[in-house]
């Protein structure tokens, strides 16, 4: 049954791409089914939570204030007791810390009463770190805690994740400040000379007035005002994110950042003016702004997708979640005064519709997003949610159909709920896609993806980027569709591609990593495979994907445009030496070693030369 079933979606594919590719409907067809991860705290039925309250069972958290100088994170003990200990008991974070029936939205339906209604945040097994738990009932556990805008509580359940009987709470324990300003993350803005800083707080504009100071390092400082955005229970679209997902995600503000001078380290700091005429400070940061565009110098770029977040202190890893997304993170931590701008081309976070996962994630990556662009796209996993306008009719956001996403990261769209964008970087110029929206021919973003690669100087910009998240290029992951890549993707792009010349095309989705040929058309324009140079004649495809979810696997198939592949946790390193040569480096994360590379070299005249359905017209005329 399954192979016949499997055989009619693959028909179905291929009657669309063979008879109706602007009218067929997409199918939606997962590349990496079969390592498709679970968000861990999904597993937890937390809606059939039953109180058990046993007199003899306690938990103890300590210190009970956090953050006691200004430290946005702090590692905490939870000690434990129980009479009647298993092997299935577990500990809850839960933050608000106040996590009973009295919160719980009036119109929701659950089974139980009374009952929890809100997921925790994170959660332990009771005998993590002391098997001998289950003889005597007594352990002792370690989280880490960041500021989340509220007071935290602990919780022992027993009955596992599916059964789960809450037998002890623990006391209260809370930042010193939680409404802090907390985990700022850079972006370029609509013009080169312009920075945009976006951070999270707690501080409504009716409690305080946000700002930025900043201004070139060792200088007077300015400062500029800040936007504020926030959204509610009733802005997502469905269960988890509308139901036991969902948290505050508090307030977010980004300041522009404007005129600013090329080439120039400038620090800042986030501050809230109090009505009582206060400030309430963040830690200062700093960034070196950008190149003007076209500017002859060392550029470096980094380029991944699907990093997902994991906790330090091993906590919510069922089934190794996102086992490669710290090693990624430091990995990049590790080199940054070596990386110029950052490109996470969707699957950010995994949140799932666990709204609380977002604060962690963004904690997580802050040491990079607060010193470089950290420029995001859009995938399924932010975006997808049935009957709400994306292209895949799944529901892998959990219900956020993107609404965390726009709101928590400024991107330079003209429109945030339209996730496609252009951007410059000196000899880069990058066009983003949003492979969540249409992009077939006759649409509105495939009109955006022509201008902004007809839009370039080549000879200024010689570097021309094309970036969506999933694949809609090649991989041999697609094997079992036999389309290797999205169904009416190349179908659509490629002849633009091929127009405007495209150096290289990234994708993640698939949770590997894969470089083909320059390729047109199925078929591979040069037989070199680690230094090119010469006239432009198609587009290295390179699937990265394996930024730290689940590694997806290979086909069998070992297609002919495929030079090189690798199931791994890994990212993508350019750089532009000047406006003749560029160096690209796919490095491991577990050990930022380099393990496939490959060089472009060439003048503008082999941008202009005229290759196959790219050429410029020409006349006989005198």
């Amino acid at each position: 049954m399954e192979s016949l079933l499997l055989s009619l979606i693959n028909l179905l594919i291929l009657l669309c791409l063979l008879q109706c590719v602007k009218l067929c409907p997409v199918v939606a067809v997962a590349a990496h089914s079969e390592d498709v991860g679970v968000q861990p705290l999904s597993k937890i039925a937390i809606h059939r939570a039953v109180y058990a309250l046993h007199e003899n069972a306690s938990i103890e958290a300590s210190p009970i204030v956090l953050g006691a100088k200004g430290e946005d994170s702090q590692w905490i003990t939870v000690e434990l007791q129980s009479p009647n200990p298993s092997q299935d008991d577990w500990v809850a974070v839960f933050s608000p810390a106040n996590f009973n029936s009295s919160i719980c939205p009036p119109d929701e339906f659950f089974l139980q009463s009374p009952y929890i209604c809100t997921a925790p945040i994170k959660y332990k097994f009771a005998n993590e770190s002391n098997s001998g738990y289950t003889k005597t009932g007594k352990t002792s556990l370690k989280f880490q805690l960041i500021n989340q805008r509220s007071d935290f509580s602990f919780a022992l359940f027993a009955g596992g994740l599916s059964e789960p009987k809450l037998v002890a709470v623990s006391n209260v324990i809370s930042f010193a400040n939680p409404k802090a300003p907390v985990y700022p993350r850079l972006s370029q803005g609509k013009s080169w000379n312009e920075m945009t800083v976006t951070w999270t707080s707690g501080y409504n504009i009716d409690e305080a007035v946000p700002f930025v100071e900043w201004g070139i390092k060792g200088k007077s400082q300015t400062q500029s005002p800040a936007g504020t955005l926030t959204f509610h229970r009733n802005s997502l679209c469905a269960p988890p994110a509308r139901t036991v997902g969902w948290r505050d995600p508090g307030f977010i503000h980004t300041s522009f950042l404007k005129d600013l001078w090329p080439n120039s380290v400038y620090t800042y700091k986030l501050g809230h003016k109090l009505l009582d005429g206060t400030y309430i400070w963040s830690k200062t940061y700093s960034f070196k702004s950008s190149p003007f565009p076209g500017q002859d110098s060392l550029q470096q770029v980094i380029v991944f997708g699907d990093m997902g977040k994991a906790e330090r202190d091993g906590s919510n890893e069922y089934s190794n979640y996102q086992p490669g997304s710290l090693n990624t993170t430091d990995q990049l931590i590790k080199d940054l005064d070596n990386i110029d701008i950052v490109f996470h081309i969707g699957d950010l976070a995994y949140a799932n519709g666990y709204i609380s996962q977002w604060d962690q994630f963004t904690s997580q990556v802050e040491p990079i997003a607060s010193t470089v662009p950290y420029m995001v796209a859009s995938g399924n996993h932010e975006r997808d949610t049935p009957n709400t306008g994306s292209f895949y009719d799944g529901n892998d956001s959990g219900g956020e159909c993107g609404v965390p996403t726009e709101t928590m990261f400024y991107f330079p769209a003209e429109n945030r709920a339209k996730f496609w964008y252009s951007t410059d970087y000196g000899m880069f110029h990058f066009c983003i896609a949003d492979s969540e929206h249409d992009w077939r021919e006759g649409t509105e973003q495939y009109r955006f993806i022509e201008r902004c690669l007809a839009s370039v100087d080549r000879k200024q910009q010689p570097w021309l980027i094309f970036a969506a998240h999933r694949v809609l290029g090649y991989s041999s992951s697609y094997w079992q569709q036999a389309t290797f890549g999205e169904p009416m993707g190349r179908e659509s792009l490629q002849k633009l591609w091929q127009k405007y010349k495209v150096d290289i095309a990234f994708y993640g989705h698939v949770h590997n990593y894969e470089r083909t040929c320059p390729i047109y058309q199925h078929q591979c324009v040069s037989t070199e495979q680690s230094n090119y140079s010469g006239t432009v004649n198609g587009t290295i495809h390179v699937v990265v994907g394996g930024g730290g979810s689940h590694v997806s696997k290979f086909g069998p198939l070992q297609p002919s445009w495929s030079v090189y592949k690798d199931a791994d946790f890994g990212f993508v390193k350019l750089t532009a030496f000047n406006h003749s040569s560029l160096l690209f480096e796919y490095k491991k994360s577990s050990d930022g070693k380099v393990y496939d590379s490959f060089t472009i070299s060439r003048d503008y005249r082999d941008v202009l030369a005229c290759v196959d359905d790219g050429c410029e017209p020409t006349t006989l005329a005198s």
